[in-house]
């Protein structure tokens, strides 16, 4: 891997990366800082439904807010990345560090990284964390799911009950073309798949040595609060749970100065205090 850092602009900067499976679409926001860490990049993994468009403003806010800079990319099948075919394998959240990150590491002259996915993102952010404890100084998962549970089984099938509806399947490729309706199947189809009832994230959350922040909102209609405090209590780093009080799935676009206050607290806390994070305390409530 490459030991210089590319120098990308303040503004968003775009990158295609080439890989053997197909090309991968990443965007860049900001400069780093220096800091005791490297000048650790945020790297962002999107959710079931999501792309770099649908994360909005929010990365180029959470560059201004902590100073460092943030990367987002779609994921092979999603936004501007290549299309790919077939259902997803059963491992597929734990897969995305394994093959993709190291690319994006090198492409992109990654060398420490902040962990941060929303929704099953957050699951991948989890196992890449585990993956490449070296490299990783910290982990924020935001709406994250650790097993299958009922709430999130209800979501999905109320979910795909609405895509049937006149009009939503063609939002849903204002972002991702004519690879819409895989990534809509890919997520209902897998999630309701029997064989996918046992999953759980714990063996992957053990491995963590990062300190963690577990962000989810208490009207989640994907999630109840059990997930982040699983998280919080699993993780073999440092970690602490926030309930966002009246937010729902996506807390960055429901209440993206919350989730940026917590995020730069979090961050500055580790630069303060290295390890100063209880270990799992109860869930912390925010309003």
């Amino acid at each position: 891997m490459s030991q210089l850092q590319p120098e990308f602009p303040a503004g968003p900067s775009d990158h295609w990366i080439s890989t053997e499976r197909g090309t991968l679409f990443a965007r860049a926001w900001g400069t780093s800082v220096p800091t005791d860490d490297g000048d650790a990049t945020i790297l962002l993994f999107h959710d079931s439904l999501g792309c770099v468009e649908l994360w909005r403003d929010f990365p180029a806010q959470l560059a201004t807010a902590t100073g460092r800079r943030v990367v987002a990319y779609d994921r092979l099948g999603f936004g501007q990345s290549d299309a790919v075919s077939g259902k997803l394998p059963y491992t597929f959240v734990h897969d995305e560090g394994a093959w993709a990150v190291p690319l994006l590491r090198s492409a992109l002259g990654l060398r420490t990284l902040i962990l941060f996915g929303h929704s099953v993102g957050g699951g991948m952010a989890v196992a890449t964390a585990a993956r490449f404890n070296d490299a990783s100084v910290a982990l924020v998962t935001e709406s994250a799911q650790s097993f299958v549970e009922a709430r999130t089984l209800d979501g999905v099938r109320a979910a795909r009950t609405a895509f049937r509806e006149a009009g939503q399947l063609e939002r849903l490729a204002r972002y991702h073309g004519d690879k819409a309706r895989r990534v809509l199947d890919a997520w209902t189809e897998t999630w309701l798949d029997p064989a996918y009832a046992d999953w759980v994230l714990d063996e992957e959350l053990r491995r963590v040595r990062c300190p963690t922040l577990a962000l989810h909102g208490d009207a989640d209609e994907f999630g109840s609060v059990q997930h982040p405090a699983r998280i919080a209590s699993l993780v073999g780093g440092p970690s602490c749970a926030v309930i966002l009080e009246g937010c729902g799935h996506v807390p960055h676009r429901e209440q993206p100065q919350r989730v940026l206050d917590e995020v730069s607290r979090f961050l500055a806390s580790l630069h303060a205090r290295p390890n100063a994070l209880p270990d799992a305390p109860p869930p912390r409530r925010t309003t």
